[in-house]
């Protein structure tokens, strides 16, 4: 009887654990989402100090044509002066959410950029870093990447 009452609750702890980690896994994945989501209400808005406030100091960015902007700074610089060069609108859809390690997860994106006039004028795909800080989750590298052929 000892042995079976033992064994229950082994079991028990084993199926409560799992779901605890997924309720927290649901609520970081949406977080992640969210912070994707306000990355790109800032790039739209052209607001620096929007933009500034989702990534961590030492972030950076590889964009598609092979530029590497490294840290906050020269990254928002860079978002700028793209977004002027490209004044149409950005859509990010995120397509899966992956953590990594404890407080590491990567976002993979579906990115479009529109003409000005609506038109589509690039797909590429992003993949995003995020990091769990102190206030919350924050950039820490974006990788954007054209489609292969």
């Amino acid at each position: 009887m000892r042995v079976l009452l033992q064994l229950s609750i082994c079991v028990i702890v084993a199926i409560s654990i799992p779901a605890r980690m997924t309720a927290d896994e649901t609520a970081d994945e949406q977080a992640i989402r969210e912070l994707v989501a306000s990355y790109a209400a800032a790039r739209e808005s052209r607001d620096a100090r929007e933009i500034e406030a989702l990534f961590v100091a030492e972030a950076d960015q590889l964009v598609s044509s092979g530029v590497w902007r490294k840290g906050r700074d020269e990254l928002v610089k860079g978002m700028l002066r793209s977004s002027q060069r490209n004044p149409g609108g950005r859509t990010l859809t995120v397509e899966s959410v992956r953590f990594v390690a404890p407080g590491v997860a990567l976002a993979d994106a579906r990115y479009v950029i529109a003409g000005a006039d609506g038109s589509e004028t690039r797909r590429m795909w992003s993949t995003f870093v995020s990091v769990r800080s102190f206030d919350g989750w924050r950039l820490a590298a974006i990788r954007n990447m054209l489609p292969a052929q």
